[in-house]
Parts: C-alpha cells; sequence; structure tokens
C-alpha cells in the first residue's frame, strides 16, 4: 500500500519538476516537505476514500463478531427451555416412571390426535409416554410452541379399563391444563431470565436442578388445586356439550376413576393431583330448572 502512494506521489513529483526549476533551494526543500501537497494527491487519487472504507467495514465486522460472541450467552426462550427441562426430568426419573419398557403401539397417541381435530385443534405435535407405573397415573407436560408432551399409565389405564375414547377424553384434560399454564405456574417460579444474555455475568449453577425439583413437586405432591380443576372442567363441558357421545363418554369415565380411587389405596393419592372426581361430577351435572 506505502509502495503504491510514494509511486503516485513520484510521478507526481516528476510531473512538476519544470516548475520545481524555478524555485529556490529553501522554496524546493518546502515542497517536498509539504506534507498537506502529499495529502492532496492521495484524496486526488480516492485512497483516503478507500481507506476510509475499509476502517469501517472492520468495524462492522468487530460489532457483528462481538453480536455473534454475546448470543453464545443467552438462555433459551421458553419454546426452548421447556421440551429440555421436560426430557431431562423423563430421563433423570426413568426409573421410578418406568417407560423404558417394551410395549406394543396401542394406537392412542394417534386416537388422541383425531379427537383434538373433530373438536376443532388443528396442528399440534403430540408426544405420549406410556409407563408402566402407577406413582403417576397420566400427566401434561410443558414442551415448544404448539408441542404437547403426555404421560399416562398402563396400569392405570388396564384398572379401568378404558377405551381409546375414554383415554383421548382424560388426555383432553391435560391438554387444557397445558393450555392455561397451569402446569408452569404451579412450579412457582421466576421465569424473567428466559431469553435474557448473561454475558460477563455468572449463571445460577442452581437453575436446572431447581426446575427438575419443582416438576417432582407438582407431578407427585402438588398437582392442580380446586380452582384450576373447576375451570378444566368447565372448559371440558362446554367443548363437548355440542358432541353428546363424547360428553357421555367423559361423564362415564370421570365416575369410573372416582369409583377407583375411593375403593383401591394404590391410587389414594391421585386427589392430591387431580381433586376431585366426586366435584367434577357435581359440575357437569346439568343445573335443574325451576319452573
Amino acid at each position: 500500500f506505502f509502495a503504491l502512494i510514494f509511486g503516485i506521489i513520484s510521478l507526481q513529483v516528476l510531473g512538476q519538476e519544470s516548475d520545481m526549476k524555478s524555485l529556490t533551494q529553501e522554496e524546493k526543500e518546502q515542497k517536498v516537505l509539504d506534507f498537506s501537497n502529499i495529502r492532496s494527491v492521495l484524496k486526488s487519487d480516492g485512497l483516503i476514500e478507500e481507506k476510509q472504507k475499509k476502517n469501517a467495514i472492520v468495524k462492522k465486522i468487530a460489532v457483528k463478531r462481538k453480536k455473534i460472541n454475546m448470543g453464545k450467552y443467552n438462555y433459551p426462550d421458553a419454546n426452548d427451555f421447556w421440551p429440555m427441562m421436560t426430557e431431562l426430568w423423563l430421563v433423570k426419573n426413568a426409573q421410578t416412571l418406568q417407560w423404558d419398557f417394551p410395549k406394543p403401539e396401542y394406537g392412542i397417541a394417534m386416537a388422541f390426535r383425531g379427537l383434538l381435530e373433530k373438536l376443532g385443534f388443528f396442528n399440534k405435535k403430540i408426544k405420549l409416554l406410556v409407563i408402566n407405573s402407577p406413582n403417576m397415573t397420566h400427566m401434561g407436560l410443558p414442551a415448544g410452541k404448539d408441542e404437547y408432551i403426555f404421560i399416562l399409565s398402563l396400569p392405570f389405564m388396564r384398572t379401568l379399563d378404558l377405551t381409546k375414547v375414554d383415554l383421548s377424553l382424560i388426555l383432553f384434560e391435560d391438554f387444557l391444563r397445558l393450555e392455561k399454564g397451569f402446569f408452569i405456574e404451579n412450579l412457582g417460579l421466576d421465569l424473567k431470565f428466559l431469553g435474557e444474555n448473561f454475558y460477563k455475568s455468572k449463571i445460577n449453577p442452581s437453575l436446572v436442578q431447581n426446575v427438575l425439583k419443582k416438576y417432582s413437586e407438582v407431578v407427585f405432591k402438588q398437582g392442580f388445586n380446586f380452582q384450576q380443576q373447576y375451570e378444566v372442567t368447565s372448559k371440558m363441558n362446554e367443548i363437548l356439550k355440542s358432541q353428546p357421545a363424547l360428553w357421555g363418554a367423559y361423564y362415564k369415565a370421570i365416575m369410573k376413576i372416582d369409583r377407583l380411587i375411593k375403593g383401591d389405596l394404590l391410587y389414594k393419592g391421585y386427589l392430591k393431583i387431580y381433586p376431585s372426581p366426586e366435584l367434577q361430577l357435581q359440575w357437569l351435572k346439568p343445573k335443574k330448572e325451576v319452573l
């Protein structure tokens, strides 16, 4: 670059050699050392402008590089965070849930997708995990946008002798709980960090463990409160009342669950998670008209 500059300067000086002859020695020296003259040569040939352009490009690259580097320190947003936490929780609780066992394709997921579409819920991605444990009867777990992960207990299904339609309706209850955000609400977590950047700050090492602990509390101990259960039951009643066959199947399924928890001590903990089938039946009964 400098060789090019001095080459151009030499050409300019040679072109002005005739003028230099008429100057005194002092004037010649001043002319040669006139840096403003060099600057004018550079400017006239566009070299300064080119240098400025390159400097601007370098600055833009530096800004983009910093942005990319900072992006590596972003917490995942909700659509990425919840699938990761749910799948991690399932892996860590594999022994308790007993989901890793040989099983046929029951066709429940397909039946459930059909029910969702029949009721007007399209483009929903459903994952169903059948477990071989009564420790958990059924549950919907959070995932990404329009994605849902459900757990269904094989002993629970067999004990109640539920049809695919019955099971789909129970899963639809869990679907509505997820739609209303009850599971995440009951975790009681401060979720302001989702999608935020922690560049040059310390990440909380206990964050993931705390989330997994809250998952277990909701699934095995806390469940959903009466107000949440009432809202879900009312929504089920509202949606299914235009489908008498489905409404009747849902009502009978709740009756079966109510009898089960009253007669089988293995499922006595069901009421802590889903209060209460007996009240659900009362909420679903048509109100008598007063003449």
